[in-house]
């Protein structure tokens, strides 16, 4: 019987900051248009509008004393703790983010040196054979990094890596842009590790794309719409109703590529695990997804949704989502040895992954 090296994943770990920011927060709040006019609407009815569309009621910030790479390390502790793992074995450190360790008080991307070789020192990694690297790839980043490591660990040639999720949304949000409500801050870190075997099991299939000709400033840097504070740093901001349609249109069609790539229906998938940016967004997705694939009754459980106290943290949705059903920390939701599991992410760039992967 044939061996071959399967990558499965044997740790999770999370940091979810601990202040928790309502949407009443915002009631104060000055909200502008794009051209710095104001709204004919009441902040109430905006923020009211605001959570029927996106579900969020309540996201979190990190503390002003802490970074992104300060997260990551937090979450990544967790991870090779919960995969008994020491780190001086680890072969690669990946660390997914967009904006680098962005301070409270100076909202300037911050990535010399990289938030990876930051979160080694930290980790107090001394073994020159770990190498640590940045993947900068918008909200997919995290899986990207998953995906990329598949193929280290298929080689033969490495036993195991750390693939961090973490980002301070928070910091680089326009306060005037009613989008500022959607973001928020953390950190989800995974251990995935090489094993032989003749089992179908970890890490089954992948697909990803990038569109960029006409898409790629969908999500972009630009000055605030405040007018008065032309000299402020860019903060980002996006075309809400363009990315929606570009995710719906795209992400169906690559998830059931990868699935196709498995071997696999939609009637073998128990979880859906997908990027949280907007709780209709999401649930379309799904829709057409199962309507791609043939399906029309799709059980609510199958896709865990944290954005609505969690709000989007970019690439740390994904994994700490994981995290927090590996650990029973989801009520409803559990993961099972022999399970089908569906991870999908779409973002800045714009770029959409997806990747199928079997619970040993």
């Amino acid at each position: 019987m044939a061996f071959s090296f399967r990558t499965v994943i044997t740790g999770t770990g999370s940091y979810i900051p601990p202040n928790k920011v309502s949407n009443s927060h915002f009631l104060d709040r000055t909200f502008l248009t794009a051209n710095g006019s104001s709204f004919d609407k009441t902040n109430e009815e905006i923020i009211q509008k605001f959570e029927e569309i996106t579900g969020i009621k309540e996201r979190r910030y990190a503390a002003d004393n802490i970074l992104a790479s300060d997260m990551g390390a937090e979450a990544a502790q967790k991870a090779l703790k919960d995969a008994d793992l020491d780190p001086e074995e680890l072969d690669y450190i990946i660390v997914a983010h967009n904006f680098g360790d962005v301070r409270a008080d100076n909202p300037v991307t911050d990535m010399v040196p990289s938030l990876a070789s930051r979160v080694k020192q930290k980790l107090e990694i001394t073994n020159p054979g770990c190498v640590a690297y940045d993947l900068p790839f918008g909200c997919p980043g995290w899986l990207q990094g998953i995906i990329q490591s598949n193929y280290y660990l298929k080689s033969g040639d490495t036993s195991s890596c750390l693939i961090i999720g973490t980002e301070t949304l928070s910091r680089i949000c326009d306060p005037n842009d009613r989008d500022s409500m959607i973001y928020a801050d953390g950190a989800g870190a995974t251990v995935l590790e090489s094993r032989e075997t003749d089992e179908d099991i970890g890490i089954l299939s992948h697909a990803a794309r990038t569109d960029a000709k006409d898409q790629a400033y969908y999500l972009r840097m630009e000055p605030p719409f405040d007018p008065e504070k032309a000299d402020a740093p860019l903060y980002m901001h996006m075309d809400g109703r363009k990315l929606y349609q570009y995710a719906l249109t795209n992400v169906p069609s690559l998830v059931k590529s990868s699935l196709q790539k498995a071997d696999l229906d939609f009637d073998d998938v128990h979880k859906v695990l997908i990027h949280q940016a907007n709780a209709k967004m999401d649930a379309a997705i799904l829709k057409r997804l199962g309507k791609l694939c043939g399906k029309k009754n799709i059980s609510d459980d199958i896709m865990p949704m944290t954005i609505s106290w969690l709000g989007n943290t970019s690439v740390a949705t994904v994994p700490t989502m994981l995290d927090l059903i590996q650990h029973n920390k989801m009520d409803g939701h559990h993961i099972n040895s022999g399970d089908n599991l569906v991870f999908a992410s779409v973002g800045a760039g714009m770029n959409i992954n997806s990747m199928v992967y079997k619970m040993p």
